[in-house]
């Protein structure tokens, strides 16, 4: 009996101390993976080996749970306001930001989708740092206030586009060899979808890099012609033109 208590006060001695930092990564692990489903407070402390109601302590309820694994995430995101080549920052943090998604496929939906159910200046402060930040970024490269606005909707719209494109990429026979029924689109009548068929062997051979890639190419070049030709160049950059603010 003795000897079990010892046992039972060593596995206590070795739990790890309680914080918020550890509440949300042992939840975002969890969300990683199991799904957002299987994310409670009381589920949460069966991996912490620690009453639910002890959690309350560092998140008031599952949406607060929910809120703090989105800004773990984003906490991940690296941004630098002051960089002077704001498109390759641009580019930058859009590569980073779909190595995250990768990463945590499952957390997509709350960056992308959850904040729309929550006023601006009600979201938690973590998940407004990037736009805080790009919007410096944007307005020290020259752009107005609320030309950088149209720019960072612009920009994260199509990020976030791609990356729920790419990480919906549905393969049904991973072993087929043949990419028309890889995808299934052996399914689909020949007549009614002549070209999705036709492209089979291009969307089985789909480089999420390359693709988000060129895509930016596109997005920034459009966006660099909203800079004032006014505004100031280094040397040998020519200045661009001014085609008027996004409508």
């Amino acid at each position: 009996m003795a000897s079990s208590e010892k046992s039972d006060n060593l596995r206590g001695a070795r739990k790890a101390r309680l914080s918020r930092d550890l509440v949300l990564s042992t939840a975002l692990a969890l969300v990683d993976a199991e799904g957002l489903d299987a994310l409670s407070m009381r589920r949460l402390g069966q991996e912490l080996d620690r009453d639910p109601m002890s959690l309350y302590r560092y998140a008031a309820n599952r949406a607060a749970l929910l809120d703090g694994v989105t800004e773990m995430v984003l906490n991940e995101l690296a941004i630098f306001p002051d960089d002077p080549d704001w498109q390759a920052q641009l580019r930058r943090i859009a590569h980073d930001l779909r190595l995250l998604a990768l990463r945590h496929p499952n957390v997509v939906p709350l960056l992308v989708t959850r904040p729309l159910s929550t006023p601006l200046g009600m979201r938690p402060l973590g998940t407004l740092r990037p736009l805080e930040q790009i919007l410096a970024l944007l307005i020290e490269a020259g752009f107005t206030p609320a030309d950088a606005l149209h720019v960072y909707r612009a920009y994260y719209g199509f990020l976030y586009g791609h990356l729920l494109n790419e990480l919906q990429e549905y393969i049904v026979d991973p072993e087929e060899n043949e990419a028309i029924l890889r995808l299934g689109l052996h399914r689909l009548p020949a007549k009614d979808f002549p070209h999705l068929r036709a492209l089979g062997p291009v969307l089985a051979d789909y480089d999420g890099a390359a693709e988000l890639d060129q895509g930016l190419t596109i997005l920034l070049t459009g966006l660099a012609t909203q800079l004032s030709p006014t505004h100031h160049h280094s040397d040998g950059d020519a200045p661009l033109e001014q085609t008027g603010g996004p409508r």
